[in-house]
């Protein structure tokens, strides 16, 4: 029996649950046959606070696809399992193993890489986003115990997340690139927007690069080159030029997908797919108003999200430059973690959630009278971006994804990133 792998901890990191229920009212939990017979058999009844009626579980897929379950949701979108203290009926009743994995692993995400897992956060959970609790480095024992749950045997044989499109990469080789990545993010004396604009320079160059026959040692020294050239670099003081206009419609449509709250509380009607093509229409256009994609979202005018925020504060700042590391150093933005995706593209994608965030923010500020973007803003922002992100299907379809490659191809996201941070 071989010894399992060992765990490669975000140790800028901090979480603890503070019980705000909000990941228990908009994620779909599935469940296997086994948590379904071990849910049926609890016996829940109208005495716990699950009415008459109301279901536990909803089947999903058929008609030629693989069918499967999830958790049922209460008509405003919370779980059926969740009381009105947000506290989880399971847990309170039968403790937390009796939970579905799925529950008990949230927000850790897993990721075998050659002979270790790395370990990321969800940052939809606004405790993650705030860095609250305790720190990840102290919760070792447990999180060992989850990965044994969640990380199959068969983890240490996954083959390395591809650069491009067309270069593969060994593990080794493939962990430099993360390295490399983190180093530009993890520079002190540069604020975020500089220092993921290196990021967003150093990708791209080594997209154009043919790495063939540079393996191991020499990987490791091209990619040094690669970072002193970037770092050597003077910086763009001047005003960030606007995005073009080809540019600014795909950024608008891109953030739009992330706008979006869906819930499994409701069936999509086809009223609610008119009001879709609707909100697409009105962000391919970006005059007026904004659709009014969620509560928390109210129309207001487009022009309002291209407003000057003036310099991030430095609580925004570790924030978003948290949310990268994190990210990057637990592979989580490419490979199996993300659609698929090979390295480069999935930094890319990786790279347009911050002005993503921060248009978002602006948003927010708007639908409260505010010009001014706080840094309460910038969570709520962050939360509901990275629900989406890696998770929901929309972002991986091919038109998201060709929205952006057109992106990057275009030089523009680092445009978007100077723009919306400015």
């Amino acid at each position: 029996m071989s010894r399992p792998l060992p765990l490669e901890l975000p140790i800028l990191q901090n979480w603890s649950c503070h019980t705000c229920g909000g990941c228990c009212k908009q994620h779909g939990i599935y469940i296997t046959a086994e948590e379904q017979k071990r849910i049926e058999k609890q016996g829940w009844t109208a005495a716990d606070g699950i009415p008459d009626g109301q279901p536990l579980f909803v089947s999903m897929g058929g008609l030629g696809t693989k069918r499967w379950t999830r958790l049922a949701h209460q008509p405003d979108g919370s779980c059926v399992f969740l009381d009105e203290r947000g506290l989880c009926k399971i847990h309170g009743k039968f403790g937390e193993p009796a939970k579905p994995l799925a529950c008990r692993v949230y927000p850790y995400a897993f990721h075998p890489a050659g002979d270790q897992i790395t370990v990321s956060l969800r940052f939809s959970c606004p405790s993650v986003a705030e860095n609250l609790g305790t720190p990840i480095i102290e919760q070792t024992d447990e999180l060992n115990r989850l990965a044994k749950l969640v990380v199959p045997n068969a983890a240490r044989n996954a083959p390395a997340p591809r650069l491009t499109d067309q270069q593969s990469l060994d593990w080794p080789d493939a962990l430099l690139v993360v390295d490399a990545l983190d180093t530009l993010l993890a520079q002190e004396e540069l604020g975020l927007i500089d220092k993921l604009q290196q990021a967003v320079q150093f990708a791209g160059l080594l997209e154009s690069a043919r790495l063939e026959e540079i393996r191991g040692q020499r990987m490791e020294e091209f990619l040094q080159v690669l970072l002193h050239a970037i770092a050597s670099e003077d910086r763009n003081e001047a005003a960030p030029p606007p995005p073009g206009r080809l540019a600014a419609t795909q950024f608008r449509l891109l953030a739009g997908h992330y706008a979006r709250k869906d819930t499994y509380s409701t069936k999509i009607s086809w009223t609610a797919r008119s009001v879709m093509l609707w909100a697409g229409w009105k962000f391919a256009r970006g005059a007026g108003m904004t659709p009014a994609v969620q509560e928390v979202l109210k129309p207001v005018p487009f022009a309002a999200l291209e407003r000057p925020l003036g310099s991030l504060p430095e609580q925004v700042d570790e924030m978003l430059t948290r949310y990268l590391r994190v990210k990057v150093q637990g592979l989580h933005f490419c490979g199996a973690a993300y659609y698929r995706e090979p390295m480069i593209r999935g930094f890319q994608s990786l790279a347009l959630v911050i002005p993503v965030v921060l248009w978002l923010a602006r948003w927010l500020a708007s639908s409260n009278g505010r010009d001014a973007v706080s840094t309460a803003d910038v969570v709520q922002a962050i939360t509901i971006a990275d629900h989406h992100h890696g998770y929901s299907p929309a972002l991986g379809m091919w038109t998201f994804r060709n929205r952006v490659r057109t992106l990057a191809q275009m030089g523009q996201i680092e445009r978007l990133v100077r723009w919306y941070g400015r």
